[in-house]
């Protein structure tokens, strides 16, 4: 009985502390992103409150939650209530399948426990942009609503095609069989393909085709504002965090001692890529979805099988 207790309380502590270091993350990130801009763009970023503007995620962060919230007169008050908190919620979710060695715990169905949040978390946008009762705001969810719907398909493959060499949906097994060779070296296209899949999942540029603000004035957030804006505004970096920290777990080794120095890369990466491209036309994303991913992990799941029956004989 003690041990059950000590495991459990074990476990609680460390929800906790994961939720406050991803919590921490997030309002890191925002300032890791102003300042790669600021220096892409010839310029400093924040660099006035604290040392170098370390504080400045903590003060954007008090001036949004006291701000004043206006609720308009035609909105569906409570779902428009409800939506940004639900998007924080299925972040946070999300984060329970990252393998706890301490105690040995992770989920045996780990993959397939992401791809369900995954699968809830476009509701919570797309009512957003329903309630508002805005033209931009509903333009904005229902581009969202067909984006999701098309890369969806071809992410979920993609992610199968390395469950295939793993033949397991546990993390822990990603990290045991990359010990000595990287499935990035091996499944390099793959790995190529999930990381734009990745920039579209997170309406990062040039995919942020439902947060369009030259055609869009903000997308599906347009009438938010002080502490719901916040929560999508987390919502959304928390999940850059997390992507990043799946894709080292699936294509660059797992968990070891470079492990957040990969995760670091990666989201200076998707940064990077925001300061250097410009927005792709929503026509062409759609055909590079369906004609081009598509078809194209269906081919590689073939030479994955190959590969798998190589290594057998």
């Amino acid at each position: 009985m003690n041990f059950y207790k000590y495991y459990i309380v074990s476990f609680l502590l460390l929800l906790l502390l994961l939720i406050v270091m991803v919590l921490i993350a997030v309002a890191f990130t925002t300032l890791l992103e102003r300042k790669i801009l600021g220096y892409i763009q010839l310029r400093k970023g924040p660099n006035k409150l604290g040392i170098m503007g370390l504080i400045q995620p903590f003060s954007d962060a008090i001036k949004l939650f006291s701000k004043e919230s206006v609720f308009l007169m035609n909105i569906n008050f409570f779902v428009y209530l409800i939506s940004p908190m639900m998007s924080m919620f299925l972040m946070l979710m999300m984060w329970l399948v990252y393998p706890f060695s301490f105690i040995l715990q992770s989920m045996n169905l780990g993959l397939i426990y992401m791809f369900c949040v995954f699968s809830v978390g476009v509701y919570g946008l797309m009512w957003a942009g329903w309630s508002s009762n805005s033209m931009y705001s509903l333009l904005g969810s229902i581009r969202l609503i067909s984006q999701t719907i098309s890369y969806e398909v071809s992410f979920l493959l993609l992610v199968f095609g390395v469950v295939m060499l793993t033949e397991s949906y546990n993390f822990i097994f990603l990290t045991l069989y990359q010990k000595k060779n990287w499935f990035i070296m091996v499944l390099s296209m793959v790995g190529f393909m999930f990381y734009i899949s990745m920039l579209i999942e997170l309406n990062r540029t040039p995919f942020d085709l439902a947060e369009g603000e030259s055609e869009l004035v903000s997308g599906f957030n347009t009438e938010y504002m002080s502490g719901l804006f916040a929560l999508i505004f987390m919502a959304e970096y928390g999940m850059i965090n997390f992507m990043s920290v799946l894709y080292v777990m699936l294509f660059l080794g797992g968990v070891d001692m470079m492990f957040f120095l990969k995760v670091f890369l990666i989201i200076f990466s998707i940064i990077w890529v925001r300061g250097t491209f410009p927005r792709i036309r929503y026509d062409k994303l759609m055909y590079l979805v369906w004609k081009s991913f598509l078809c194209s992990i269906l081919n590689l799941i073939i030479y994955i099988l190959l590969i798998k029956l190589l290594l057998i004989n």
